[in-house]
């Protein structure tokens, strides 16, 4: 059985609540913010359990300035987390072709796997800058040879406005970070905006063929009598207009129940 540790130590020598820490990584004035934890913390020992993973990513700068536009995020998770499709809904990137929140729903609520939140700033020369907001939500687009996601981002302040990012799932073989998710993020209002947050809650259970089954699962490897384990849980990279790159790595930690 895969298990989400790469080494287990006494849990009570780990410091507490390093699962939820977040990261700064910085290059010249160019600051970014990530975050990344699972839930719940406590987990089985011998068994995978349904998990749920929460990332969250901020962009500023140190000076005040605009930051380049970004281009591609890339978030690499422990191996040990297990992503399962199979029986899961799927949902086409056309059926949420500029559509509200409401209505992706409604097309698409059996694919759901996530939810959350982004914030973007428009810069117009002369002009204040003016923020936007808005929800996320996480599509299940996976086929039989291509597993993916797509995230459906609409806001209606200033103006009502959505956007859909295929999320593309790359499973390694090899190393400690055995999936990948990487999209690319298309020019926002002709290139005057730029992306500044964004959170996700991604986890789904669903039942098929009679049997419980979870998008993501995971347990706590941690060796008999250790009533904890830490591991490295993911690697983030942030790519800008450019070519700046910018990459955090996460530490996480987990309690057997």
């Amino acid at each position: 059985m895969r298990r989400l540790a790469i080494a287990a130590v006494l849990f009570a020598c780990l410091p507490a609540g390093i699962a939820a820490a977040r990261q700064f990584v910085q290059q010249g004035t160019l600051r970014v913010a990530f975050e990344a934890k699972l839930l719940p913390h406590a987990l089985p020992r011998e068994r995978d359990a349904p998990v749920t993973v929460h990332l969250a990513g901020a962009i500023r700068t140190t000076d005040g300035s605009t930051p380049p536009q970004l281009r591609e995020i890339s978030i690499a998770m422990n191996r040990a987390g297990v992503v399962s499709v199979k029986g899961l809904p799927t949902c086409q990137a056309p059926e949420l072709q500029q559509t509200s929140t409401e209505a992706a729903l409604a097309v698409c609520r059996g694919a759901l796997v996530g939810r959350g939140h982004f914030a973007a700033n428009v810069d117009f020369v002369g002009a204040p800058v003016f923020p936007a907001r808005g929800t996320v939500l996480v599509f299940n687009d996976s086929t039989k040879n291509r597993p993916g996601l797509l995230l459906h981002l609409y806001g209606s302040s200033p103006v009502r406005a959505a956007f859909v990012l295929p999320f593309k799932i790359t499973r390694r073989s090899e190393g400690k970070f055995g999936t990948v998710f990487t999209t690319h993020i298309p020019r926002l209002a002709s290139d005057k905006g730029y992306v500044t947050d964004i959170d996700l809650n991604i986890g789904r259970r669903y039942r098929y063929r009679g049997s419980e089954r979870a998008f993501i699962s995971a347990s706590c490897a941690a060796p008999a009598g250790f009533p904890g384990a830490f591991y490295e849980l993911a690697k983030a990279t942030f790519t800008f207009a450019g070519g700046q790159k910018l990459t955090s790595r996460l530490p996480g930690d987990c309690s057997v129940r």
